[in-house]
């Protein structure tokens, strides 16, 4: 693709795993430089990915291709978590991988069709990445987004709420069928190191215990809440637990990816070690465990998530006018703000134990374990 669009230009991409408010994001980019004259937007595909492939894949965004995409989950400009330019995997021909910097390759191409800007919508990882290439001169600004909520700096990102109205929905069936056979029912959703969605979901969905990285627990605690619960075969317990939660001494269940470019551990199958737990523990109930997984990941945004989407595409262009780079957009106490990269990034979103939707899920008679 040649661009040789005459106006200023902003470039867009969406990096990292996806998550339902991406495409709104866009949209409010879009919607809000229609209102300037002078200015395009293009979107990257596949994160930088895009922009570094021959022949490039750029799309220029456009009223009609981001009209009504706010609805849609996913996002139009696709994504990937393989592709950090600063660590860019190479496959030789005998089939071994090893890892190029193409930083430097990926700004000369990005000056060289005269982009002003860069928007990256992505969650810490990302950013990480925005902060390094803004060290190296790169205009760039971040959008925060994950539906584990593990970003600093802001209050909320995009992705969560709907990931909790979905867990919160499959919990709501789950205590049904736990009720009519007077089962254990467990249920693993996502987070990797934090619990956010798992306590959110917890408090919503009325589960006796809620399992979360912060806060290890105690196997023969989880069993006497079970036992308080369940008498002589009567009653029923669920419970959610995080992916990354762990027993006391123990670790979290993960496994290494053979997925080139993916640098992560692959977490889940907590719900299965816990369930083993149990029985190991002298539970004598039924147990059935069910694993949400990329559920979490998809399908239309609850209206928050696109409303808080939209403010921070409106705003993340507005922060290109005023050259706000280095920056990432956040919310806090319902206004939106910005905050720099170096912050965003500078601590890891974990819940803590004094938090106060803690304290209302122990008054509410929910077991951590603990």
């Amino acid at each position: 693709m040649i661009i040789t669009e005459s106006k200023r230009k902003v470039l867009v991409l969406t990096g990292g795993g996806d998550c339902p408010g991406l495409n709104a994001v866009i949209r409010g980019i879009v919607k809000r430089s229609r209102r300037e004259k002078d200015w395009a937007v293009y979107g990257s595909i596949e994160a930088f990915n895009g922009v570094l492939k021959d022949p490039l894949e750029v799309l220029k965004l456009s009223n009609k291709n981001t009209a009504g995409i706010h609805v849609k989950g996913g996002t139009i400009l696709k994504t990937t978590n393989k592709g950090n330019p600063f660590e860019w995997p190479i496959r030789n021909e005998s089939g071994e991988v090893s890892q190029e910097d193409r930083s430097d390759q990926l700004i000369n191409k990005i000056e060289e069709l005269n982009f002003e800007a860069v928007i990256n919508i992505g969650g810490d990882g990302s950013q990480r990445i925005s902060q390094k290439l803004f060290e190296k001169g790169m205009n760039i600004i971040g959008v925060p987004k994950t539906i584990d909520n593990d970003v600093s700096s802001t209050d909320y990102t995009f992705g969560f709420n709907t990931a909790v109205q979905i867990a919160s929905d499959s919990l709501d069936k789950l205590v049904t069928t736990a009720e009519s056979h007077h089962r254990v029912m467990i249920m693993e959703v996502m987070g990797r190191d934090a619990g956010w969605i798992a306590l959110h979901s917890a408090v919503a969905g009325g589960a006796d215990v809620c399992l979360i990285p912060e806060i290890p627990y105690d196997i023969k605690k989880v069993v006497h809440k079970i036992n308080k619960r369940i008498i002589k075969g009567k009653g029923f317990v669920n419970i959610v637990v995080a992916e990354g939660a762990k027993p006391l001494d123990g670790k979290v269940v993960s496994s290494a990816s053979n997925e080139v470019g993916y640098e992560h551990e692959r977490l889940g199958g907590i719900a299965f070690q816990l369930s083993a737990q149990l029985k190991a523990a002298g539970c004598k109930a039924d147990i059935r465990e069910t694993v949400l997984g990329h559920t979490q990941r998809g399908g239309t945004p609850t209206a928050y998530d696109r409303v808080l989407a939209s403010m921070f595409g409106v705003k993340a262009f507005e922060m290109v006018l005023d050259k706000e780079y280095g920056k990432m957009v956040a919310i806090k106490g319902n206004k939106i703000i910005t905050v720099t990269l170096k912050d965003a990034i500078g601590e890891y979103n974990y819940i803590d134990g004094q938090d106060y939707l803690v304290s209302t899920a122990r008054g509410l008679g929910i077991s951590f374990g603990d």
